[in-house]
């Protein structure tokens, strides 16, 4: 194999497919990236067994080939190359060349033969949504995702199809719900041609945070395709297949309360804010905060034994009965910058029960947050 291509074209594909490698393996081809040269193409491939992504890039080709090479070692050396440089891989016996201007990397390389490949499998399910659809669907729940290792089927995004309550006219939706048994967060939009039939999937985390690093550079439009097992994003010339979460989610529906009375309206900035300021004296393990209504008043303390105690009163609107309820600041301040609107609405029954956090202005996302004793 032996290539030309440009430094910045180089780099942007390295910097996709190379954070899909782990820096430590036990196994040493999975620290390299498969590079194959074609058609006027160099495709990159990198792999943890779990997850695969796939990128090509247009390359001026001497001489068709494949190679692996150490993927963070490649990315490293085209970061540190003059901008608008011109970069030659070549590629013979066990050895990738790298040329550019007057530097040259020798970088040892093993076997194509032995790079794995992720069974391709038949994805059935296919339907597309925009980039910015997808992006509110998991900036809006990935920080909900559990990262407790035990509770394996909680350590992703749930994505189904979900159909209309009985007895109402309400359209189906397309349902991300993410939950780490502290805070849920599920949020829908409208369900795009082709999801209706779509089975309830649990996307991994590391895949879920890949994907969204991307969507910041995709095009418009993402093609989902989906089995019992796989999911795969296509746009532009990205291809990312992952495994799914083999296990059951939970009926989340049974945790979001229906019954709370108790509605509190805030302005999410000046509550996130005054929130932020009064957890500075909360102690570091409970990062617990008390929140104190009463009529239109709602006063939000905290206290330590090492660092003392804070207090903020903020004007709201609440006109139930006086009510004390303690929550950690860090899933308050996550929940609160969820919401884009100028109002935030919790909705509380007592000081043990589970509250409903919704935007005002915004009925497409719902947020459930379990209290804790202060």
């Amino acid at each position: 194999m032996k290539i030309t291509i440009e430094r910045a074209a180089l780099l942007r594909s390295l910097g996709h497919v190379q954070s899909v490698v782990e820096r430590r393996n036990t196994i040493p081809i999975l620290s390299n990236v498969l590079l194959r040269a074609e058609n006027g193409e160099l495709s990159l491939t990198a792999t943890d067994m779990d997850l695969e992504i796939v990128e090509s890039v247009p390359a001026d080709i001497a001489r068709p080939g494949a190679a692996t090479a150490p993927a963070h070692t490649l990315y490293d050396i085209a970061r540190k190359l003059p901008d608008g440089s011109q970069v030659e891989l070549d590629a013979t016996g066990d050895l990738l060349t790298l040329r550019s201007g007057r530097s040259q990397f020798k970088l040892g390389t093993l076997p194509v033969d032995d790079y794995p490949q992720m069974a391709q499998g038949d994805l059935p399910h296919r339907f597309q949504l925009s980039a910015a659809d997808l992006k509110m669907l998991v900036d809006r729940t990935k920080f909900a995702i559990s990262t407790e290792e035990t509770r394996y089927y909680l350590n992703g995004i749930y994505i189904h199809a979900a159909k209309p309550k009985a007895g109402t006219t309400d359209p189906a939706v397309l349902r991300a719900v993410a939950t780490d048994g502290h805070r849920l967060a599920r949020v829908e939009m409208a369900l795009p041609d082709g999801a209706a039939s779509i089975p309830g999937v649990i996307i991994p985390r590391k895949t879920v945070l890949e994907v969204r690093k991307l969507l910041d550079e995709a095009a418009d439009r993402i093609e989902v395709q989906l089995s019992d097992t796989k999911v795969r994003f296509a746009f532009d010339s990205i291809t990312l297949t992952s495994k799914l979460i083999d296990g059951t989610f939970p009926d989340y529906e049974r945790v979001i309360p229906s019954g709370n009375d108790k509605a509190l309206e805030v302005d999410p900035k000046l509550f996130a804010a005054a929130v932020d300021r009064v957890a500075t004296i909360s102690t570091e393990k409970s990062r617990a905060v008390k929140l104190s209504l009463d009529r239109n008043v709602l006063t939000l303390s905290a206290n330590s034994p090492e660092a003392g105690s804070a207090t903020e009163e903020l004007e709201v609107s609440y006109n139930a009965s006086p009510l004390e309820i303690g929550f950690n600041s860090r899933y308050l301040l996550d929940i609160t910058g969820q919401i884009e609107g100028d109002g935030a609405r919790f909705m509380m029954a007592d000081p043990g029960s589970p509250t409903v956090v919704r935007d005002v202005a915004d009925g497409s996302a719902l947020y459930v947050l379990m209290p804790m004793r202060v």
